[in-house]
């Protein structure tokens, strides 16, 4: 990677800001989501337009736990998946936040003319390569991306290893959206109403193999 942004603090007050300066209506908002257990998901506004994941990701140690088992093949990805790559370092928290707008883009009504109406469709025809290359030089979207960062409570500073990414509902399919991948992963079926509840699932695999850390926060996009 080539450019480089300072990282997104996981906070629902700094994406909210970041994302309703840019067209989102401010009934469609991040909140934390404080446990996976039922009870701590229930607490969670509904409904769920997607869910963020921030975690100290480790592709070495993901990719050996995805050999170890079975792997259940999948037909292609819907076409309706929005998906971009990322080539801007640290951009995953603003790539998170694409992801879970551009895969909610019907039950959300942007503002017209706005940044993200503008974004959506000058890239709906691109494919995930080049709305990456739009991003990068995108001085909109960076300039607004540094503000959040300033917004945070914590310093932002380079070199974290933390990631972000997203899980949304298309098609009745669960899909987990990483820049850092070449494409949609599938985990297996879900709808908007069992969202959250499905995407937990895979979040709970996941913090299994990671024991050691407590580095995981999980928000959840709510609003209609």
């Amino acid at each position: 990677m080539g450019k480089r942004w300072l990282p997104l603090e996981a906070n629902p007050d700094v994406m909210n800001q970041f994302m309703w300066g840019l067209g989102v209506p401010e009934h469609v908002g991040f909140c934390d989501v404080y446990g996976l257990d039922d009870e701590l998901l229930a607490m969670v506004p509904q409904p769920v337009l997607a869910v963020i994941l921030l975690y100290p990701q480790d592709r070495n140690k993901e990719s050996h736990a995805s050999t170890a088992s079975p792997v259940e093949t999948r037909q292609e990805p819907s076409k309706n998946v929005y998906f971009t790559r990322q080539t801007v370092g640290n951009a995953c928290g603003t790539v998170g936040i694409i992801h879970a707008l551009g895969n909610a883009a019907s039950r959300i009504k942007l503002g017209e003319g706005s940044y993200f109406d503008r974004f959506y469709k000058r890239t709906a025809d691109m494919d995930p390569v080049q709305r990456a290359a739009f991003l990068e030089e995108d001085q909109e979207m960076e300039d607004a991306h540094s503000v959040a960062v300033s917004a945070g409570d914590t310093e932002a500073k380079d070199g974290v290893t933390e990631h972000y990414v997203c899980f949304s509902c298309v098609d009745g399919e669960l899909y987990e959206l990483d820049g850092g991948t070449s494409g949609p992963i599938s985990h297996g079926p879900s709808s908007p109403d069992t969202l959250l509840q499905d995407a937990a699932k895979v979040i709970k695999v996941r913090a299994a193999l990671y024991p050691e850390s407590n580095n995981f926060n999980v928000m959840a996009l709510s609003g209609n």
